[in-house]
């Protein structure tokens, strides 16, 4: 049986981790068909991250955990580079990623909120590098958990392993919005991205992860505003009429 639950919405990937009985627990196969899933998403404007049942992720799953520990340092580094691998594609993924997180984020599950874009928390999430607790480190998905929370934060909670509320959360940036009711703004959200160009919104991600030095970002700009969808978002808003782009998702409408 499948570990996810993959269905195109339009123009909208939804991606949704379905092992409830295992709070979504991370095993071999989730991994492999997490990673897969993020390699090529097509042409979509949005990827939505979420998870079935009571918690969004609970970390490793106890069988797993359990079949590691009999596992020699070579298949223990295997195990830990398909994991890495898995959340390089979810990190370099083109499209915009909305994770959707509720119920317990621990562990690996905070790498997969790490490498999201934008990230919805449900009021009473509780998050926590976990790790530490089982007497190992939150060695994988440190990249992406200090490039968002940051040195001061992560000296403190990497370490400690203590539980985060969802306000704790927001504040050291792991979480963008903490709200009663997430599917209200999951939609504002994907409005906005719904009335913003398609490829201007992947080039606006990839300056993010590849911080250009200056000639090129002077190079970036020039490409997109002489190319045709930066063309037409100059006429659109000289003529006050929207885009030819925008999705039924915009909120402008």
């Amino acid at each position: 049986m499948s570990a996810l639950r993959i269905e195109r919405d339009g123009d909208v990937l939804r991606v949704t981790l379905a092992r409830p009985e295992t709070r979504n627990a991370f095993d071999a196969a989730l991994i492999d068909e997490l990673g897969t899933a993020f390699v090529d998403v097509g042409t979509v404007r949005a990827v939505v991250l979420a998870a079935e049942g009571p918690s969004f992720c609970a970390g490793a799953d106890v069988d797993w955990m359990r079949a590691s520990a009999d596992l020699d340092l070579e298949a223990n580094l295997a195990d830990a580079n398909a994991m890495r691998r898995m959340f390089d594609a979810i990190d370099a993924c083109p499209a915009p990623v909305v994770a959707v997180v509720h119920g317990h984020v621990l562990g690996g599950g905070i790498g997969l909120v790490a490498c999201a874009d934008i990230v919805i928390a449900r009021s009473g999430t509780v998050f926590a590098f976990s790790e530490v607790k089982l007497g190992i480190v939150p060695a994988v998905i440190s990249p992406y958990a200090l490039r968002k929370i940051g040195e001061s934060a992560a000296r403190r909670y990497f370490v400690t392993g203590e539980r985060l509320d969802a306000a704790t959360a927001q504040r050291i940036g792991l979480v963008h919005e903490v709200v009663d009711d997430v599917d209200e703004a999951l939609a504002r959200i994907l409005g906005e991205l719904g009335s913003a160009g398609p490829r201007a919104v992947r080039h606006a991600k990839r300056l993010v992860l590849e911080r250009p030095d200056g000639p090129d970002t002077a190079r970036r700009i020039a490409e997109r505003r002489t190319s045709d969808e930066g063309q037409e978002g100059l006429r659109a808003f000289l003529e006050r009429r929207r885009p030819t782009w925008a999705s039924s998702r915009d909120r402008t409408t």
